[in-house]
């Protein structure tokens, strides 16, 4: 089977961490880390077809590499599009006729086109509120796919996906980018080692600016008319995904300010933020959320906010805190803190560093820390179809980096925070019955049971230490502690 080729220095540039055998790593975790070769569908000489469902916006990065690949390889094709928007679909077959030398065939309806296009591949890019309607189709027609994040718009589809996944034996990739950045997996053995102690508390933002207000950047254009855009398909009202609502060209170009396509911060932006921390944790689906915030500022006619603030709390006895405003773009650190260290994240740089806590927390003389190594990927979303179609190549979906599981984790962790921010409540992820609930006193108690019982700290999936002492990374009560303890009457002191 042909290997894709790449020059030297291609490869070097997206060489991945060596394959990992460490304990306690999950399958889903597990991430191809070589370039991979693509195998045809239908035999050694034949291509892979791809359909694209959705052309507009994110979808021009996913027809560069597609293109790229076909013209680089000759073992993918750009088969099909399909757009609402009569001028997208023609600019994306017109891009890809130019490229390739072959015209792809041209849909408005999505369904057509896994009806009639014969693709192995779809790649939607459409607005979040399609999400799960086309994957599940796709799936049903026995497509793999390949579908940009947020998975879904609401928490009952997640799990639906997630459910119609595990049936089908596709391969399913959730595109988040930097999600295959070695670095998040490097991050997770590292921690999984035991290197910062017990994991306590993760910190993450998305912070950005704009003098028009966020997304008013994408353009109207007069060519936006209910004559060139099927507004019903692009509503979903007979699928019951949008209200009946009158054609505007905000909310077709906008929709991200909306909530019946979007949620906003919470889909958009968090869900990145939480996929990689994840990714480096093994974590999932959190106990209990929270969120706030509001519009402080974009008074524009949006409905979501411009500034936001979840936080996550995990059984495995982990914080999570992602916060963005869309006012001020001055950044805050990406970092997991443990009791013997933080881990800390520039994505401007590969890997991540380790800080120690100070000599007396860690028992050492270490004051310095490092930095440890994991290099990045050239073109992260690149790498990300690199890894999905190695996961085709091998028949095997666990290979993917963002499978719907994980997709799912994320996914639901953000909705929880944009139902809290709407409903003014603190929600419960039940996992018996994977719904929400309002949170209650038991949440609170749990923790202070454990704490009487002098329970061992809980951690988080996978933690393997190199030191296996059972007292590592606890802390260590003073000798007068002893002391403590409730006296049965005035004269008899419970006390050693």
């Amino acid at each position: 089977m042909a290997e894709l080729s790449r020059s030297s220095e291609q490869m070097a540039r997206r060489t991945f961490l060596g394959r990992c055998s460490s304990a306690g790593i999950a399958p889903a975790m597990t991430m191809p880390l070589v370039t991979p070769a693509i195998l045809p569908a239908r035999g050694l000489n034949e291509r892979l077809r791809v359909g694209f469902i959705g052309t507009g916006g994110r979808a021009n990065t996913h027809l560069r590499i597609i293109i790229s690949l076909q013209k680089e390889t000759n073992q993918l094709e750009a088969a099909a599009v399909c757009d609402v928007y009569r001028l997208h679909r023609q600019w994306a077959a017109e891009r890809i006729e130019k490229a390739t030398g072959r015209a792809p065939l041209v849909f408005e309806d999505y369904r057509e086109l896994l009806e009639k296009a014969d693709v192995d591949i779809v790649c939607i890019a459409t607005p979040d509120h399609w999400h799960a309607r086309q994957t599940l189709d796709a799936l049903a027609r026995g497509k793999h796919v390949y579908c940009e994040k947020p998975m879904t718009h609401t928490i009952e589809e997640s799990l639906a996906v997630v459910d119609a996944w595990e049936k089908s034996g596709k391969v399913v990739q959730v595109g988040v980018q930097r999600a295959s950045d070695p670095r998040w997996q490097a991050a997770y053995r590292f921690l999984c080692e035991g290197r910062i102690g017990k994991v306590v508390q993760i910190q993450t933002e998305y912070y950005r600016n704009s003098r028009v207000g966020q997304w008013r950047y994408y353009k109207l254009t007069r060519e936006m008319t209910p004559q060139n855009i099927n507004w019903r398909k692009f509503l979903g009202v007979e699928e019951g995904l949008a209200p009946e609502l009158p054609f505007d060209r905000a909310y077709y170009a906008q929709w991200r300010c909306y909530w019946a396509f979007s949620h906003g911060i919470f889909s958009d932006l968090f869900v990145h933020r939480i996929t990689w921390m994840l990714l480096a944790t093994g974590l999932r689906y959190p106990r209990r959320v929270v969120a706030g915030g509001g519009i402080f500022m974009e008074y524009d006619g949006r409905e979501v906010p411009d500034t936001a603030t979840l936080v996550a709390d995990y059984e495995e006895g982990v914080q999570l805190l992602v916060t963005a405003t869309m006012l001020n773009a001055y950044p805050l650190e990406h970092c997991i803190r443990g009791f013997l260290g933080t881990v800390k994240f520039d994505l401007a740089a590969d890997g991540f560093d380790w800080v120690p806590e100070r000599p007396q927390i860690t028992g050492t003389f270490q004051w310095e820390g490092e930095h440890v190594s994991a290099p990045r990927p050239y073109d992260d979303t690149q790498a990300h179809w690199e890894n999905f179609l190695e996961a085709i190549r091998q028949n095997n979906p666990r290979l993917c980096t963002n499978p719907p599981d994980l997709g799912a984790a994320a996914t639901v962790t953000a909705l929880l925070g944009a139902m809290s921010y709407r409903t003014g409540k603190v929600l419960e992820w039940d996992k018996e019955s994977r719904k929400p609930k309002e949170s209650g006193p038991d949440y609170a108690a749990q923790w202070e049971t454990l704490s009487r019982q002098r329970a061992a700290p809980r951690h988080i999936p996978g933690w393997d230490p190199v030191n296996k002492d059972p007292n590592f990374s606890r802390q260590q009560p003073p000798e007068w502690q002893s002391l403590a303890g409730p006296w049965p009457d005035e004269q008899t002191d419970p006390a050693p």
